[in-house]
C-alpha cells in the first residue's frame, strides 16, 4: 500500500471473549465473536508514517450484551463504559466508513474485515466493507522481530522496545502498536 496520495489505515478490533474462548476458537455454548470496539489510525504514506487521525468506538454486542469478567480484565473496557458510550454495530460501521473514506484497504494483525463480515452476517446487516480487504502485516512484523511465533499486537511494545501507546488490548492502542511496528519495518526496508 504505497502511494503519496493515499493514506494508510491500520485497524484493530476487540470482540467478546471468555476464559478459554481463544483456545476453543469461540466454539463454546453461546460464544460469538461480537465486535465490542473498533480502533484505527490513518497514517501518511511517507517514510515516517505519521499519524494523521484516529478512530475509536465502542460497540454494544447484541447476542451477549453483558461483558464477561475475562474480557473486562483483559481490555479494561467496563460494562458501565460500554452501556454509556457504546453504539449499535450499524452506527459504528457507518462512522468507521466515514473515517476510512475512499480507501479500499486496511492493514491489521489478521484480516479484521473478515470479522466485520461475520458480524454483519450474524446481525443481518449490509457489510459496507464487502469490497475492501485487510492485509495481514504479521509476517512483516515477525520478520522484523526475528520470530516465527505470531505475537499479539499488544505484545509489540515489549518485543520492539517502545512505550505502550495506551491501554493494551484496546482497538486504538493496539492499532498504534501495529503502526509503530510498521514504522520500524519501513525504516528497515521490510514494509
Amino acid at each position: 500500500m504505497k502511494g503519496d496520495d493515499l493514506a494508510i489505515i491500520v485497524m484493530d478490533l476487540e470482540w467478546t471473549a471468555w476464559a478459554g474462548s481463544w483456545q476453543r476458537h469461540w466454539s463454546g455454548a453461546g460464544e460469538e465473536m461480537e465486535i465490542v470496539q473498533i480502533g484505527a489510525v490513518r497514517l501518511a504514506d511517507t517514510p515516517a508514517l505519521e499519524e494523521l487521525d484516529a478512530f475509536d468506538i465502542l460497540v454494544r454486542p447484541r447476542i451477549n450484551p453483558k461483558l464477561d469478567r475475562y474480557f473486562t480484565d483483559l481490555t479494561g473496557i467496563t460494562q458501565d463504559q460500554l452501556d454509556r458510550e457504546g453504539v449499535d454495530l450499524k452506527v459504528a460501521l457507518a462512522e468507521f466508513t466515514e473515517f476510512v473514506g475512499p480507501s479500499t484497504g486496511a492493514l491489521g494483525f489478521g484480516d479484521e474485515f473478515s470479522h466485520i463480515a461475520t458480524n454483519c452476517q450474524l446481525y443481518g446487516l449490509a457489510n459496507p466493507f464487502a469490497d475492501c480487504r485487510c492485509d495481514d502485516v504479521r509476517a512483516a512484523v515477525m520478520a522484523l522481530i526475528g520470530t516465527e511465533r505470531v505475537p499479539n499486537s499488544s505484545d509489540l511494545p515489549r518485543l520492539l522496545g517502545f512505550a505502550p501507546p495506551g491501554i493494551m488490548h484496546q482497538g486504538l492502542s493496539d492499532s498504534r502498536c501495529i503502526a509503530e511496528a510498521l514504522r520500524r519495518a519501513r525504516k528497515a526496508g521490510r514494509f
